[in-house]
């Protein structure tokens, strides 16, 4: 009895943890296009450990690449590269603290400004949500609706492994 109620309340953790992670469309609404004012965007935003990044734009006409530091983010030194994506939906797991710096692959792109900084908190609390000015192609009840198939998730496992047990209760 003791092992199952361990083992559910272990599950229930990693299901909330994964619940209270949000995704954030790089750009908004927008997204990975020249015209988006990067700065402006990340400044509105509140990124966590466990949330994650995602690059929308049209495949070959952009891509996304991953610099080593903020001297190659200044300068737009794209030979220091981390990583490169060009699938036109990248996702980009923001997985501990600090700051990651991200600009487009395209030439010229860069200088033009279509890069962002990225500053990654430690913590566990949830993001803060997008506003509606920089909203994403994911809606509020879409993310609703998956913290609330998680949650039922989780519900539903528990009832199956303690009900048997309360079942010799009475």
């Amino acid at each position: 009895m003791e092992h199952r109620v361990c083992l559910v309340l272990v599950f229930v953790a990693l299901i909330t943890k994964e619940a209270m992670a949000a995704q954030h469309v790089v750009g908004g609404s927008q997204g990975w296009e020249e015209s988006t004012d990067f700065s402006s965007w990340a400044s509105g935003q509140k990124f966590k450990v466990g949330d994650q990044l995602v690059f929308k734009y049209t495949s070959g006409l952009h891509s996304v690449v991953e610099l080593g530091g903020e001297s190659a983010y200044k300068s737009c030194g794209l030979g220091t590269a981390l990583n490169s994506m060009n699938t036109g939906n990248d996702v980009v797991k923001l997985n501990k603290p600090g700051t990651r710096y991200f600009a487009c692959g395209t030439l010229g792109h860069c200088g033009q400004g279509m890069k962002v900084k990225i500053t990654v908190e430690s913590g566990t609390a949830p993001s803060t949500p997008e506003s509606p000015s920089s909203s994403s192609s994911s809606s509020p009840a879409a993310s609703s609706a998956s913290a609330m198939h998680n949650y039922f998730a989780a519900f539903v496992l528990l009832t199956a492994l303690v009900a048997p047990s309360l079942l010799y209760m009475f």
